[in-house]
């Protein structure tokens, strides 16, 4: 195989000195740069990457231990025993090592090449384009979008002799990145989306930004965009005139375009398009309104009438053109099941991705893997279902469920699991129980043509229209952000009290504990008797202990806040009972001081007694010791929050100074953490910032929105003036009204407070006034004037419509509208 190098030869690609290990039969076919996602250890080749907040050279050790023999690092390893066991190729920069080995593996192959690149669409115009040629070309392209400076290496990586055409999309945020991508991807043709605001903060403006990202395309023959931007058409001519082999291929409305948008005629089916090219006509049918949708497949079609691709087969291809799922989906399935839906897209790399969000999800299940065929591989079918056999078996996954002739022709390569298979979708449907799955995390993942989403509709356990959409990769990226601000070496405990703030428990927990917080952190035991139940083994700590279960928290070793003297003579009572747990090590507490909140946990006063306590018994450890900022986020406050840290230091020290051993000191909240840095100590606990809440406005703008509350538009219908709607008469219309009725109320946390026009709702962006008093289960909204439709998506909270917004317009606070949506609203989990 091409992508298959022996160590010698990455070092010579990378520019590398190769030490320890140096067998010359040792072959590399898999590039690892996250230690979680190891598949196949004695082919893999791990790059020790580091950022600001980590360092891959400290999984080293991990990864030996799991059979990796092949390391690219930019030090060699302290323990030098290591050198005996694997191969540590040396370079100055691990990531350009990566880029180099990608470039190298690029030169290998003389089929086309189309780059992508734009502030919006990549990804989707990838994907069509990719839907477009599938019956033409084998196509290799980026999973998802892996568009970035480690994500395109690992994109062109995959390319192999089976293959015909690449795609690959090229994202960036600073000036020079483009360069390196360039080098790596080399496009024979390329694709600009459009400009938009997108990263303006890396570069110092507009049009800098589109040289920029022009320089994809410095070595290309052909240039395909729309002209109708006339700063970007403008710069584009002009870079382009220092490139003479580069042609550009210019689409939009004006009549000296190589392609003519002569006219748009939207329906309720979709958009009709008529264009004109050398004085012909052409007239296209395409399933989508939305006007990115429109742009996103006219790049697509000029592409095709540009590359003579344009045959008659090509209005009927349009016609079919599947919406691209941008993100994994998770939700509550049949059963107690646990399901997660990523049905659009098929290729073995987006697989591995998939496997491992479920096992970061589901750990006491049992796992599912609905699969159908693997289109486009460029390879052989034999090889192709070995390797997917090999990966679910390092995934863990004991149940298959394949769907499609090639992967059921190939069913021997599955025998060491339960594995049935069926030729069709509709021959699984024809045959399907629900009652053969039951407390399962089950992943669907399916090729366009299989229509899994038919599958999807009878596992799911709700399909009610309003819903909680959370944004996984937000939640992640707040996290970072926040880590980002912290010294080196203090720690993080993650709050998951109250579902999460509405968020989900073990959906979220799993997520975070992928992600290595250090500690969580619940309200009551039952809480972390959930999480437990639910495989998450990060240490967790009980804010809101009872007397009445104090059993649970040693059977399912959850570490209690330890309030009042009291409490801690029953724990030790409690903790005697539990010899076998607590010998092992004395149990951790966490002790909690009261320095100024008033309301759980020591004063000063009580220290004496406090310590005489804990230095007397034998069962209890401190882990930690910590108090609770009154009003972090209150500027006007600021002096009393300084009294509050500096009194927790004097405490937490005569603690330590007394007790003669080392714990964690906290005291510093999500708003802490930037505003009062001084306190962060030890370790900070993170709550409604990881949400994009923040009261440091500065903080708040790096943060992205995570929960989106949302529903339909079931109805529309024009009331006369004079009328009134809903409950009580309350909603008079003093004109003719289009009133829409949306199925979310009360019952699902839509505030009362929110009716009679004190509130609203956004509809395609636009406000829609809620109109009378706010029902159980629906609401009425004013959407006269406004563009709208019956299944249109309406907004209650979200990124468009902040949640701080909301609160400030209900005079409360963002973690009770959080915590006030009901399980009743389904919640889906996205990632990309």
């Amino acid at each position: 195989m091409a992508n298959s190098l022996t160590l010698q030869q990455v070092a010579r690609a990378t520019g590398g000195v190769l030490h320890g290990f140096t067998a010359e039969d040792h072959h590399i076919r898999f590039l690892l740069t996250d230690s979680r996602r190891l598949v196949f250890p004695r082919a893999a080749l791990f790059f020790a990457l580091k950022t600001a907040k980590n360092d891959g050279h400290r999984y080293i050790g991990e990864l030996l231990e799991n059979g990796v023999q092949g390391f690219v690092v930019s030090r060699l390893p302290d323990n030098k025993s290591w050198l005996a066991q694997a191969a540590f190729i040396l370079v100055e920069d691990t990531l350009e090592a990566l880029q180099l080995l990608a470039a190298h593996h690029r030169k290998q192959f003389e089929f086309p090449v189309i780059g992508i690149t734009g502030s919006n669409g990549k990804t989707i115009v990838k994907e069509w384009l990719s839907q477009l040629l599938a019956e033409k070309y084998f196509v290799v392209k980026n999973p998802r979008s892996f568009n970035s400076q480690t994500g395109v290496p690992l994109s062109v990586w995959q390319m192999n002799e089976g293959h015909e055409t690449a795609i690959f999309e090229a994202g960036i945020s600073r000036m020079g990145e483009m360069e390196k991508l360039q080098r790596i991807i080399r496009p024979e043709w390329g694709i600009f989306t459009n400009i938009g605001p997108a990263h303006d903060e890396g570069f110092p403006d507009k049009e800098t930004k589109i040289r920029e990202k022009l320089q994809l395309f410095r070595e290309s023959t052909l240039l395909i965009y729309r002209a109708d931007n006339e700063m970007l058409d403008i710069t584009i001519q002009n870079w382009a005139k220092g490139y003479p082999q580069l042609k550009l291929f210019r689409w939009g409305s004006a009549p000296d375009c190589n392609i003519q948008l002569v006219n748009l005629d939207k329906n309720t089916h979709g958009t009709r398009i008529e264009l004109q090219r050398n004085n012909k006509l052409w007239q296209y049918s395409i399933p989508f309104t939305d006007d990115a949708s429109v742009e996103n497949l006219m790049h697509c079609i000029a592409f095709l009438h540009c590359r003579d691709l344009a045959d008659g087969q090509l209005a009927s291809k349009l016609q079919k053109i599947q919406p691209v799922a941008m993100r994994l989906q998770m939700r509550q399935g049949i059963n107690q099941c646990m399901l997660i839906d990523d049905v659009y897209n098929s290729d073995i790399m987006s697989l591995g991705v998939a496997l491992d969000f479920l096992n970061s999800q589901v750990k006491q299940k049992e796992k599912v893997l609905i699969l159908s065929d693997i289109l486009q591989a460029g390879i052989s079918p034999r090889q192709l279902y070995e390797e997917v056999a090999d990966l679910v078996k390092a995934k863990d996954v004991r149940k298959l469920i394949g769907i499609g002739p090639d992967i059921s022709a190939h069913r021997k390569s599955f025998s060491h699991m339960d594995a049935r298979f069926f030729a069709s979708t509709q021959e699984f449907l024809a045959s399907f129980d629900p009652l053969q799955f039951r407390d399962q995390g089950i992943l669907l993942k399916g090729a366009r043509d299989f229509e899994f989403e038919h599958i999807s509709r009878k596992l799911q356990f709700q399909d009610h229209q309003t819903v909680m959409e959370i944004d996984l990769d937000a939640l992640v990226h707040n996290l970072n952000v926040y880590k980002s601000m912290l010294r080196s070496g203090v720690k993080t405990t993650a709050m998951v009290k109250a579902f999460s703030y509405g968020s989900g428990s073990y959906e979220i927990a799993g997520v975070l504990q992928y992600h290595q917080v250090d500690y969580l952190a619940v309200a009551f035991a039952d809480e972390g008797k959930e999480l437990r139940n639910a495989g998450i083994t990060l240490p967790i700590m009980v804010l809101n202990p009872e007397l009445h279960n104090l059993d649970i928290l040693f059977r399912y070793r959850l570490e209690p806040e330890i309030y009042s003297v009291l409490l801690l003579r029953r724990l030790m009572q409690e903790a005697s009972r539990h010899e076998s747990i607590t010998r092992k090590g004395r149990f951790p507490i966490h002790i909690k001081l009261d320095t100024g909140m008033h309301r759980m946990g020591f004063m000063e006063e009580d220290l004496e007694e406090l310590l005489q306590v804990l230095k007397n018994n034998e069962w209890l450890r401190v882990a930690s010791v910590f108090s609770h900022l009154a009003a972090a986020d209150m500027p006007q406050y600021d002096d009393f929050t300084r009294e509050q840290i500096l009194m927790f230091f004097s405490m937490s020290h005569r603690i330590e100074k007394e007790l003669g051993y080392n714990f964690l000191r906290h005291i510093a909240n999500s708003a802490a953490i930037s505003r009062f840095p001084e306190a962060q100590m030890d370790m900070v606990r993170l709550g409604i910032g990881l949400y994009g809440v923040d009261a440091n406005k500065d903080v708040e703008a790096q943060l992205r929105n995570v929960n989106t509350f949302k529903s339909v538009i079931s109805q529309i219908k024009k009331v006369p003036a004079g009328h009134t709607v809903g409950y009580n008469r309350a909603g008079q219309l003093d004109r003719d009204t289009l009133v829409g009725i949306v199925p979310v109320g009360y019952a699902d946390g839509l505030n009362r407070r929110l009716g009679n026009r004190k509130g609203y709702l956004l509809v395609n962006g636009q406000k829609a006034p809620i109109l009378g008093n706010v029902s159980m289960d629906m609401c009425t909204i004013d959407l006269t004037g406004l563009k709208a439709a019956p299944g249109d998506e309406v907004i209650v909270f979200g990124k468009e419509l902040p949640v701080s917004q909301l609160a400030d317009l209900l005079g409360t606070i963002p973690y009770e509208i959080f915590t006030s949506i009901p399980a009743r609203v389904r919640r889906v989990y996205f990632q990309e």
